[in-house]
């Protein structure tokens, strides 16, 4: 059996301002804790960028070709 991490998290526990303070550092591994460690962004994935970016001007085209044909759009 494991224990919840959040049993003390109910509102009024014993040190409940404490534990929120903007200064909570993270010395009690709360879910608060700002002492963690910055993580790096990893690369830029180019396809799938690029499959978005796609997608996107796939649908405006579908989109003005649903304009032309229900005469919304004229040219």
């Amino acid at each position: 059996m494991s224990a919840d991490a959040h049993d003390s998290d109910a509102p009024g526990h014993a040190g409940a301002v404490e534990h929120h303070l903007p200064d909570d550092h993270g010395d009690d591994h709360g879910h608060d804790d700002h002492a963690h460690a910055e993580e790096q962004l990893g690369p830029i994935d180019v396809a799938a960028w690029g499959a978005g970016v796609a997608g996107v001007a796939i649908g405006v085209v579908i989109a003005a070709c649903f304009a032309l044909a229900t005469g919304a759009l004229t040219l």
